[in-house]
């Protein structure tokens, strides 16, 4: 029986120690942008990596049905030209998928400029499991759209992310650093790991208000003008730090300390789990940091993916 039709290829129907060379050999006669759809009687999982390993991130790899009995993969082989999104470029596109990546662990804020492949790979995670997932995620519809964030012009996101989040920093701190050291005073002796908790939150707070204000009286003003420049027609206004690449680049450092420092303490609490003692005041604590990191992720993420790097690109077509 022919095993080969058209553009699907029937692995069953080959010796095995000739599946993996015709495969290869099928992709190898793809133009850019054609695709393969090979059917299977198992994951065949290894392909990924071996076709990986062997002719690099030139391909997309969809699973169209996962068992019980086939497993059906089509393997596209990408645009010349046409790279991985990043891990930011991704979220920025779909907020949604932002979900996913904080269920496995992966950093889309300060590390969103890794690629899913190069995520997983540094975390140990099944990269076809993840990208089945996001996938998924474009094929489901939602019943709650997210926030066209990419959308906004970036006068007005400077604004919202200061009304929003910089606003939810400066509300929800002190009350942290209050139950941190109160917390710390109670339970200290019993769980030590309190006292590095309670100098992590200092840290925080320490660096995200000498941040905040940099943002808003230097940065945030000079990325207005850039569009204000932009919508009247006229050149880019000098400043006082050369390039906004400076200044980004330095908001970009801070951020990834702050996030250092608050994926420490999930570490040291073991993903914010309470001891048996937990008094309401400690298992407030968790829940106010748990809640704070969250807000700081979509914080992180909106400038570092999406304010930053248009605001880059602004000054560069408008000089």
């Amino acid at each position: 029986m022919e095993a080969i039709s058209g553009n699907v290829l029937d692995v069953t129907l080959i010796e095995p120690r000739m599946k993996h060379p015709t495969i290869f050999a099928r992709f190898d006669e793809l133009a850019d942008g054609e695709s393969l759809t090979i059917h299977n009687d198992h994951d065949p999982k290894p392909l990924y990596y071996q076709l990986l390993g062997e002719r690099g991130n030139i391909f997309t790899w969809e699973y169209l049905e996962q068992g019980p009995e086939w497993w059906k993969v089509k393997i596209s082989k990408r645009q010349l030209g046409q790279g991985d999104e990043t891990l930011g470029q991704i979220a920025a596109k779909d907020l949604r998928k932002a979900q996913i990546f904080k269920k496995y662990g992966l950093d889309f804020c300060c590390g969103g400029k890794k690629t899913v492949k190069e995520a997983c790979a540094a975390k140990g995670l099944d990269v076809t499991k993840i990208e089945y997932e996001l996938q998924m995620a474009d094929q489901q519809a939602s019943l709650s759209r997210p926030l066209p964030y990419n959308d906004w012009g970036l006068d007005f996101l400077a604004d919202y992310i200061v009304n929003t989040h910089h606003s939810y920093v400066r509300k929800n701190l002190p009350d942290i650093r209050a139950y941190s050291n109160k917390v710390m005073m109670v339970h200290g002796n019993r769980h030590p790991e309190l006292f590095r908790i309670n100098e992590l939150v200092e840290a925080v707070n320490t660096e995200l208000t000498n941040h905040m204000m940099k943002e808003e009286r230097i940065l945030f003003p000079y990325i207005k003008t850039l569009v204000a420049a932009k919508n009247s027609g006229q050149p880019n206004q000098p400043s006082p730090f050369g390039s906004v690449q400076n200044p980004v680049n330095m908001m970009e450092m801070e951020h990834e300390m702050v996030g250092q420092n608050l994926e420490e303490i999930r570490t040291i609490t073991n993903n914010y789990t309470l001891p048996e003692d937990a008094c309401a005041s400690y298992s407030l604590l968790y829940r106010m940091l748990d809640e704070f990191e969250d807000d700081l992720h979509l914080h992180i993420h909106l400038e570092n993916n999406i304010l930053f790097p248009k605001a880059v690109e602004l000054e560069k077509v408008n000089n």
